[in-house]
């Protein structure tokens, strides 16, 4: 089996980098810039996150079918990664502009710039997440690709995290209060950063070998490839699992800022290797490098526990961290942290476990139907993320105006213990069910030892 370079696995990082960058800026950042830069309703922005994302959880599968049936010298899915890099970051500097509208025009420009992002997000992250698939069969080297890539990912997090508020900052702009130069710092803050994740792109496609030749060369119906979807009960367990998972992510991620400027009520800052952090992005940023630390001891634990089991415990770790955080007062800014810190952790242990796992359940498909669909699986992953993020982020919308949310001002106790539960029991219902669910998931490492062997004999390496 041919082995996989250290350039080539941080290639692959790269592509989870760029990603990242721009789904913890969606993640942490969009909603805040709709309601208090833009100006929307926060109920109007959930109502917006639940129409488009919806859309863009459909269109995911699409890319699956589109990939599988690509044919070129670079491969099925680096051709993707090639050409959409650009207008990734393009779009994503549209998508954080605030035109000269009124609100109903600034409301149809969110809809129209979003949904084009999440269509090109799908486009260049579908194909991504597929090589996984097809640069290595051996199940090792994918705990270990995987490994890297969410390490890159959360490393990309951190970067946007750490660079965003000084950005914006830098060109007048403010998180903290209504600034006149708000729009503007903000669009540029996302220009520095897009220039950033386009470059990433374009090193992961040159640094990144497809291996894995299918065992059927030629083109399968496409509704035999959904039938045999339907029938994968790995998938469909994996499926809900990780959808539980991200609701539980994206909760909290989307309701962090409130948080801090609005329960906490931040004013001091702190000074980190030389630069004022913000408590929020002090926050955030110990969220990121706990993740980055889950990421890395997720491929040991997992190569002697068991990706099932390893799952299983990080969640439910996570669910018991995140209802004890309710009980926080706002002054108690180190248990806070701390808690932070752990539950990170066990995120971080879950995401490569994740890509890794539907990696297998690809495999597991292939020798019961002889067919190999590894981007119409592998965008479930990617539907199952967005339709994580879509519930959980139109969740967060709905709830903040539920709890009387009003942006730019004081916050009334409802309001407040609204965003205490959203960083608190609310997540927690989504990992109490991303583990059971998990409970049922069938493919051990035994299981995919004994169907690794049997593809082996079938398959043929190539090179692209």
């Amino acid at each position: 089996m041919e082995s996989i370079s250290l350039r080539e696995k941080i290639g692959y990082g790269f592509g989870d980098m760029a990603s990242s960058m721009f789904w913890k800026l969606f993640g942490m950042y969009l909603l805040f810039f709709y309601t208090d830069v833009m100006g929307l309703n926060a109920a109007s922005v959930g109502t917006m996150f639940l129409i488009t994302r919806i859309w863009d959880t459909v269109f995911d599968p699409v890319v699956g079918v589109m990939t599988d049936r690509t044919t070129t010298k670079w491969g099925k899915f680096r051709p993707y990664i090639l050409y959409m890099a650009i207008p990734f970051g393009l779009i994503g500097i549209v998508t954080f502009t605030v035109p000269d509208f009124d609100n109903n025009g600034k409301l149809l420009y969110a809809y129209i710039t979003y949904s084009a992002m999440m269509m090109i997000y799908s486009l260049i992250n579908v194909p991504y997440a597929s090589l996984l698939g097809v640069i290595s069969s051996d199940t090792k080297q994918r705990n270990t690709l995987a490994s890297f890539r969410m390490s890159f990912a959360f490393a990309g997090s951190l970067i946007a995290l750490a660079l965003m508020e000084p950005l914006i900052s830098y060109w007048g702009g403010s998180t903290q209060e209504s600034s006149p130069l708000n729009a503007m710092a903000w669009q540029y803050a996302v220009t520095f950063i897009a220039i950033i994740c386009i470059v990433l792109f374009l090193l992961c496609f040159a640094w990144v070998k497809e291996r894995v030749k299918p065992i059927i060369e030629h083109p399968v119906s496409l509704k035999e490839d959904i039938k045999d979807l339907i029938k994968n009960r790995p998938w469909w367990i994996l499926l809900l699992s990780g959808v539980a998972a991200l609701i539980f992510n994206s909760i909290r991620d989307g309701a962090t800022i409130y948080y801090f400027r609005y329960f906490v009520a931040e004013k001091d800052t702190v000074n980190l290797l030389g630069t004022a952090l913000t408590y929020s992005t002090l926050y955030l940023v110990i969220g990121q490098a706990a993740n980055m630390l889950g990421v890395i001891i997720a491929s040991p634990i997992a190569n002697k526990l068991g990706k099932k089991q390893t799952y299983f415990w990080a969640m439910l770790l996570a669910s018991v961290f995140s209802l004890i955080f309710y009980w926080m007062g706002r002054e108690s800014l180190l248990p806070i942290f701390i808690l932070q810190f752990l539950i990170s952790i066990c995120a971080g242990i879950v995401f490569p476990l994740l890509w890794s796992m539907y990696a297998d359940i690809a495999d597991y498909s292939e020798l019961k139907t002889g067919r190999r669909a590894t981007g119409l699986i592998f965008s479930s992953s990617s539907m199952s993320q967005k339709l994580g993020w879509t519930l959980g982020g139109a969740l967060t919308g709905w709830l903040l105006a539920a709890f009387g949310f009003q942006a730019n001002m004081e916050q009334a106790e409802s309001a407040q213990t609204g965003i205490r539960l959203m960083l608190s029991w609310l997540p927690a219902i989504g990992s109490i069910l991303s583990f059971v669910f998990i409970l049922f998931y069938p493919l051990s490492e035994k299981e995919m030892e004994r169907v690794g062997t049997e593809l082996a004999i079938k398959r043929k390496p190539v090179d692209h």
